[in-house]
C-alpha cells in the first residue's frame, strides 16, 4: 500500500456504486461510448439518485464531523472522463458529501491508482475492476444492487465473512479439497497458529483504529464477525483476533446456517462475503459487497 493520504481511513468508490447510473448505463450498453457521453453532458445539471453505497458512504464521512477532523477519505474513483464525470461530481455537491478526489480514468481499470492514494477498500459494480484490485492486494467487493437501507441510523455497522475476506483461504481450501470433519481437525489442530489475513485485515484494522477514537460506550461504528464457522473452529478465529490486537464488536458462529436472519438482526450497513450463494441471500436483507477472492471463486467465470 502506498503513502497516500497518511493515518485516514481511505475508500475508493466508482460513480455507479455510489449514484444510480442505470438509465445511463443502458444508454452506454445499446448505444455505445459516444451517445453515453453526449447523454451525460446533456443531463449534467440533474442530480443523480443515491446508489447502493451512498449510505455507506454518508456514515463514514459523517465520522469526520463526530471526531472534527478529517480521519476518513472517500475518492471517486471512475472509468469515466472528466468530462461525462462531472454530473458524478455535480451531485456530490448537490448531497454536501465531503468527496474532493477523484481518478477518471477514461475507460480503463482504475487499479493502477489504488496505491497512488493509500486505499483501504474498493468499492466498485465492476467486477473485472474488484478482481483486478484484489490481485493487486486491495480490500475490495463488487457491490449487489438491493437491500434494506438503514440511512436513518447515525450508527455505521459492518458485517464481515471470515475466511477469504479478513482471514486468509487456506482453511477454506481444506473444507473444500476434505470436507467438514478434515476442517475441523485441521483448526483444531492448528488452534493456537495464527490465520494468515484476507484482503479485509487491513480495512478492518483501520476501521478498529477509527474506533478507538470515540469512548468506547459512545462508539458510532460497530463490526460484526458473520462466519460459517462453528466449534470447535471457533478457538483459532479468536485467538486471531486477539493477536492482531483488532477487536470485533460482535462474532457469529453459525455452522452452516443461512446468514440473513443474523445481517437482518445486527442491522448491517454492509456485509462483505466470498461466496456468492452467502451474497444472493444477503443481498435481500443489506447491500451486499460480493469478495471474487480465493478458492470459492477460482472456478467460476
Amino acid at each position: 500500500m502506498g503513502k497516500g493520504l497518511g493515518d485516514k481511513l481511505v475508500l475508493a468508490i466508482s460513480s455507479r456504486a455510489l449514484f444510480d447510473l442505470s438509465e445511463s448505463h443502458q444508454i452506454y450498453e445499446s448505444e455505445g461510448v459516444e451517445a453515453y457521453r453526449r447523454y451525460q453532458i446533456e443531463h449534467e445539471d440533474e442530480v443523480l439518485m443515491p446508489g447502493d453505497a451512498f449510505p455507506l458512504v454518508e456514515k463514514l464521512l459523517g465520522l469526520n464531523k463526530r471526531l472534527s477532523e478529517q480521519r476518513v477519505e472517500v475518492i471517486l474513483v471512475s472509468r469515466n472522463s472528466a468530462d461525462t464525470g462531472l454530473r458524478a461530481f455535480n451531485s456530490i455537491q448537490h448531497y454536501g458529501l465531503g468527496i474532493s478526489r477523484a481518478a477518471f480514468v477514461g475507460g480503463r481499470s482504475p487499479d493502477p491508482y489504488l496505491a497512488a492514494f493509500g486505499c483501504h477498500l474498493f468499492l466498485s459494480t465492476h467486477a473485472d475492476d474488484v478482481r483486478n484490485a484484489l490481485k493487486a492486494g486491495f480490500g475490495a467487493a463488487t457491490l449487489l444492487s438491493g437491500g434494506a437501507r438503514r440511512a436513518n441510523s447515525n450508527e455505521l455497522r459492518i458485517a464481515f465473512d471470515g475466511d477469504a475476506v479478513l482471514f486468509s483461504d487456506d482453511s477454506e481450501r481444506v473444507y473444500q479439497s476434505g470436507g467438514l470433519h478434515a476442517f475441523q481437525d485441521h483448526e483444531r489442530e492448528a488452534a493456537r497458529q495464527a490465520l494468515l489475513g484476507g484482503p479485509f485485515k487491513p480495512f478492518l484494522a483501520a476501521l478498529h483504529s477509527l474506533q478507538q477514537e470515540f469512548p468506547e460506550a459512545d462508539c458510532p461504528i460497530r463490526t460484526a464477525l458473520v462466519t460459517a464457522r462453528s466449534a470447535p473452529a471457533h478457538e483459532r478465529v479468536i485467538r486471531t483476533l486477539r493477536e492482531w490486537n483488532i477487536r470485533l464488536d460482535e462474532s457469529f458462529f453459525l455452522g452452516g446456517l443461512d446468514k440473513s436472519a443474523v445481517l437482518e438482526a445486527f442491522a448491517a450497513d454492509v456485509f462483505f462475503d466470498d461466496q456468492t450463494g452467502h451474497c444472493e441471500r444477503a443481498r435481500q436483507v443489506v447491500a451486499t459487497g460480493h469478495v471474487p477472492h480465493g478458492v470459492s471463486n477460482e472456478l467460476l467465470p
